[in-house]
């Protein structure tokens, strides 16, 4: 991750201090994602990340995805979750 130790709402102003503004919609399914799934701030930041790395742009059907597949295969840190995403040939 770009910072570390970090709530999901710092991670959102870090992103617009450096010019990356997430639409109100965007917000929502962060919230919406987190709170269905009850993904911890630090999966829920990874899933941010690579919905903006993957689809260049944020896509709320896919980072809330993301976030499903991830939390029901029981990933709770960066180092597994890279490993998944491997084996599912996302990276």
């Amino acid at each position: 991750m770009t910072k570390t130790a970090q709530t999901v709402e710092e991670y959102l102003l870090y992103l617009e201090e450096k010019g990356f503004h997430l639409a109100e919609d965007a917000r929502g399914f962060i919230l919406f994602g987190q709170q269905y799934t009850r993904a911890a701030d630090e999966m829920v930041i990874f899933t941010i990340e690579w919905t903006l790395k993957v689809q260049k742009e944020f896509d709320g059907s896919f980072f809330v995805s993301l976030l499903e597949n991830l939390t029901s295969n029981r990933i709770s840190n960066q180092k597994q979750a890279i490993q998944y995403l491997k084996s599912s040939g996302m990276i």
